[in-house]
């Protein structure tokens, strides 16, 4: 069976990681995206409710699970048995940065990555970006899926009280 990890903080997943998700699902058997536990770094959304919009956004990908991780990714896959990292590339800054994980990740566990660039429509697209957006009102529907857009609103509604 081929596995792969498709990890991030996905705070919140945007449909740029939705396409890459999609994408990557078709070519392994199983494919688990895993979100990053980071205890020093507080998120907009909890973990738990990051894995359920995840959810609800693969829900139609039957070979897609939503998983979450603490501490060293090749770690998790190898307590996971997952050979391969699968990991999204939005523009040349991206390279230079995960290329270097890559090889660190080869260098520490055998681990393969493999890198899928985003599709032109959603290749500008980032959770920081759509958070700094959404913050100050403006419209993210189109950016995000529908239950990740509510909760947002929901989010922006319970701020400005």
């Amino acid at each position: 069976m081929r596995r792969a990890v498709c990890p991030g903080s996905f705070d919140p997943v945007t449909n740029g990681h939705v396409d890459v998700i999609t994408r990557a699902a078709t070519l392994y058997d199983e494919l688990v995206v895993a979100v990053l536990v980071n205890p020093g770094k507080a998120g907009l959304f909890p973990v738990e409710e990051r894995m359920e919009l995840l959810r609800e956004a693969v829900a139609d990908l039957p070979n897609v699970t939503v998983d979450s991780f603490q501490g060293l990714l090749v770690d998790y896959c190898r307590a996971q048995d997952i050979p391969v990292i699968v990991k999204g590339l939005r523009a040349v800054s991206d390279f230079e940065y995960e290329l270097q994980m890559a090889q660190m990740n080869r260098e520490l566990a055998a681990i393969e990555t493999l890198f899928v660039p985003t599709a032109p429509q959603v290749g500008h697209l980032s959770s920081s970006l759509v958070k700094q957006i959404a913050t100050f009102g403006g419209d993210v529907s189109k950016l995000v899926p529908k239950a990740v857009h509510d909760r947002l609103a929901e989010h922006a509604r319970r701020s400005s009280r």
